[in-house]
């Protein structure tokens, strides 16, 4: 395997594969996101338009495999943004981690850890932002579709040194791939002081 880093304008050279990527590996529990590459192209938009945005990519061959991003706060969509501004919290201080995807072949082999410590570089080289955060899906523990052996990355992402936020939330609205129509799902926010 190989990896890249790619900066703002430049993600725009593997949007398509990055969509693809995010479609496939979505579609498994707990986002289990039906998607599409028009809705996919329009929200990476977002990252091609941020100068500070961060891709690092990772390759098997030419296929894209594994990838994770973020991005200055400021720079999100306003539903992402939408919580911490209500919380009172200075978005110019908040580095955004967009996803991070990974094949099921390829997990196992400590590239998350890789992806967290790429991420945090990148916003350590600005020397500028005292926290970085994510969000992730809130499924019931008794969702019909959740995995016997389905194991939460709660542990993992404790052990980056993040914690759950008991405040900062925010309702996404996709397709689940068992639904006919999109419907709202709880996010919830994990921050890390930098």
């Amino acid at each position: 395997m190989r990896s890249c880093i790619y900066i703002g304008k430049e993600i725009e050279t593997v949007v398509t594969r990055l969509a693809a990527l995010r479609i496939e590996v979505f579609r498994d529990f707990p986002y289990l996101y039906e998607g599409s590459f028009e809705y996919e192209k329009d929200y990476l938009q977002t990252y091609v338009n941020s100068d500070r945005a961060f891709l690092f990519a990772v390759f098997d061959n030419e296929k894209m495999v594994g990838a994770t991003t973020c991005i200055p706060l400021v720079d999100e969509t306003d539903e992402v943004k939408e919580p911490f501004e209500l919380s009172g919290m200075n978005l110019d201080d908040i580095f955004y981690f967009g996803e991070s995807i990974l094949l099921k072949e390829c997990r196992g082999k400590g590239v998350g850890k890789q992806f967290f410590e790429q991420r945090e570089r990148h916003v350590s080289s600005f020397g500028d932002y005292s926290t970085t955060c994510f969000c992730a899906v809130d499924r019931p523990e008794n969702h019909p579709l959740r995995p016997e052996a389905y194991v939460p990355l709660d542990e993992f992402w404790e052990s980056r040194g993040y914690k759950k936020s008991e405040v900062l939330k925010s309702k996404f609205s996709w397709k689940d791939i068992n639904e006919p129509l999109e419907t709202e799902k709880m996010m919830i926010y994990w921050l890390k002081k930098i």
